[in-house]
């Protein structure tokens, strides 16, 4: 049996440091708009995605892979949402096995009214802190990095929005 390729000191402090962040800038980005608008972070991006698609609409898996979320998960937030009047879900008119997630009117309006706050916190608890040089590197390793966990992500498709 081979010995453990055990972490450098250097390498630990990464890894140390991307865990950190994991867990704490999803959560902080999470209490806030709960605090600010009553709504999770996850119900937030999926407006998102759904924002930058084109007729603000996809189909439900394709939703599901932009959010990272199971199908399953997905539904209930979608569900919640539809209550709210800011989602709907419809049969696709192309395939009528393919149901569609589409933001309504009063979502996309709600997102914009929510955009302006969660941007600021983005920019508070990560940008403000980075020099431009930090930033580009941060996103050359994030898409480094995502490459390896999941190549076929959606942000690396051509016809990604």
């Amino acid at each position: 049996m081979s010995e453990p390729r055990w972490l450098t000191p250097q390498e630990r402090e990464a890894w140390l440091a991307v865990l950190a962040v994991t867990m704490h800038l999803p959560s902080k980005l999470d209490s806030d708009l709960h605090t600010h608008a009553r709504i999770t972070l996850f119900d937030y991006n999926v407006m998102a995605m759904l924002s930058e698609a084109d007729d603000q609409a996809l189909p439900m898996s394709e939703l599901a892979i932009r959010t990272n979320a199971s199908l399953s998960r997905l539904s209930h937030v979608v569900k919640k949402l539809e209550k709210l009047g800011w989602m709907e879900r419809t049969q696709s008119d192309v395939d009528a096995r393919v149901t569609m997630a589409h933001l309504t009117e009063d979502g996309f309006a709600r997102l914009e009214e929510l955009a302006p706050h969660h941007v600021e916190s983005v920019r508070d608890l990560l940008f403000d802190k980075l020099e431009n040089e930090d930033v580009l590197e941060l996103a050359r390793i994030g898409r480094k990095i995502t490459r390896s966990l999941a190549p076929d992500h959606w942000i690396f498709r051509e016809d990604s929005v």
